[in-house]
């Protein structure tokens, strides 16, 4: 049986299309971004396979560093922090208040599932006017080990005293998807512009469009 519902937060709820003009003003080229992206989620990635932890944000301006010194772009200080700046105040997709609203009225514990630091992920969802519609913002910081890793997932059960089976992971990402499934827990990929799926392993018994989609298949799935 599901009780929770674990959203992912960037590109899944949030749009990361504002960050298009740090990227264009300091680099010449928004499509950069996702460059910056990869190598961000790399650098988090290889931390959590070696054992020397990264967190997100310093991964996120080692990265933008990172792309500055491969595209030979002088960059400053102040201009990291532009960028970190931003993720703090991305809004939320046209949909998404309105579809966790819905979710909200139903008996599941609804909770944002963030790689960022706590504070990171709350300043995110405050700001883009969501907050209210969680229980709870759970940081995988908190134990070290980022998503994809299993203790992520498990983190949201414990947190609720339940088996990682009752916890359905929503996220735009497939990496993300893989290591819920491969966790335990059930999941919901949401078919963001660019957004693919693995053809490898396990597959999200839900796949949606868009968070208004992913919202009522859940309502139909996951509810008595």
């Amino acid at each position: 049986m599901t009780r929770i519902i674990a959203f992912d937060v960037n590109e899944t709820l949030l749009d990361l299309s504002v960050l298009d003009e740090v990227f264009a003003s300091v680099f010449g080229d928004a499509s950069l971004k996702g460059q910056w992206f990869a190598q961000m989620l790399q650098l988090s990635f290889v931390g959590g396979l070696t054992g020397e932890y990264v967190d997100f944000s310093a991964a996120q301006t080692a990265a933008f560093l990172m792309l500055a010194e491969r595209a030979d772009v002088p960059v400053t200080s102040d201009d990291a922090a532009r960028m970190t700046d931003k993720m703090n105040t991305l809004p939320a997709h046209p949909e998404v208040r309105s579809s966790l609203e819905l979710l909200r009225d139903t008996p599941l514990t609804v909770v944002a599932l963030v790689n960022s630091l706590q504070r990171v992920g709350e300043a995110q969802l405050t700001h883009a006017g969501i907050r209210d519609c969680f229980d709870a913002v759970i940081s995988a910081d908190e134990v070290q080990r980022l998503k994809p890793a299993r203790e992520a997932y498990e983190l949201v059960a414990s947190a609720y005293e339940t088996d990682v089976a009752d916890v359905r992971l929503v996220a735009a990402h497939s990496w993300d998807i893989s290591g819920a499934l491969a966790a335990g827990c059930k999941a919901a990929f949401v078919r963001r512009p660019g957004m693919v799926l693995s053809p490898l392993g396990r597959q999200p018994g839900i796949i949606a469009t868009d968070i208004a989609d992913v919202v009522a298949q859940i309502i139909d799935v996951d509810l008595p």
